[in-house]
């Protein structure tokens, strides 16, 4: 045996084990391999360990955890997100031009992800369809196997503001650590916070840094991107590493419930 072949099984063997001490706790046994999350065997005398199905399900499940998609959200992927929900004609068509846009995106997420290239998704009317559409592409990334963190933006300040609770664990350093650091970081409803002086600089040290490491962020607003009343150090950034996408200005929200409600009343009905 070569020292490669010593320092690849010495490598393996302890992910196994350090694996096994994390899935064991929980008091889960996969029958494959036994909760480990590897599977030993053997070939040409040689030992290997290859990921089994179930460590790739917990790493999936952890992602999602992780992620903090909103529940009402986390079956949409861009193959159920209904364009027909949208009567306006000019709204039919300004989601057609943003859902290419975005089919563009995604198909070419390796590379946009290497530049840190991110997604403004904008419409002044509530309930166009943006936070549906952010969600739908958080899910498409946790599937892809990236790392990504959900977040309305008054979410964000309100627990930078329980941090300074002295009775809190978490540091107000290691929150913005965490939304700095995340792969890829969704803001949600960017803009309707009230912009106060250190609001506006937490938001500058977060989108900097993230903009400095070349890290994906998303966001969904009611405003223009020159709308925002955030100041220039943000929206300069912003604008640089993101693709500008329209919404229509048409809310669906009624069109929606109107559709469940037309579905529920067929079942109930026998229709």
């Amino acid at each position: 045996m070569t020292l490669m072949d010593k320092i690849q099984q010495m490598t393996l063997s302890r992910k196994a084990s350090t694996l096994e001490s994390v899935t064991t706790s929980t008091g889960s046994k996969c029958p494959h391999c036994g909760g480990t999350g590897w599977i030993r065997h053997w070939e040409d005398g040689k030992e290997y360990f290859s990921e089994c199905v179930c460590r790739k399900k917990q790493i999936a499940e952890s992602r999602l955890r992780f992620a903090n998609i909103p529940e009402t959200f986390k079956h949409m992927r861009l193959k159920n997100f209904s364009v027909t929900a949208y009567k306006d004609e000019k709204s039919k068509a300004v989601i057609r031009a943003a859902c290419k846009y975005i089919k563009q995106y995604m198909d070419g997420f390796e590379n946009e992800h290497r530049d840190g290239m991110g997604l403004y998704l904008y419409s002044q009317t509530k309930g166009s369809g943006k936070t549906r559409m952010a969600a739908s592409i958080a899910n498409e990334l946790v599937d892809m196997g990236y790392q990504v963190k959900f977040s309305l933006s008054t979410e964000i300040i309100q627990e930078i503001k329980r941090t300074w609770d002295r009775d809190n664990d978490l540091s107000e350093s290691k929150l913005l650590d965490q939304l700095q650091e995340t792969d890829i970081l969704v803001i949600d409803d960017f803009g309707t916070e009230q912009v106060a002086g250190w609001i506006n600089d937490k938001f500058y040290q977060i989108i900097n840094n993230r903009y400095v490491d070349q890290r994906v962020t998303i966001f969904t607003s009611n405003y223009p991107l020159d709308q925002l009343e955030y100041d220039d150090r943000i929206t300069n950034r912003m604008k640089e590493v993101s693709y500008l996408i329209a919404f229509p200005e048409e809310s669906v929200r009624e069109t929606i419930s109107a559709e469940k409600n037309e579905a529920m009343f067929c079942r109930v009905s026998g229709r």
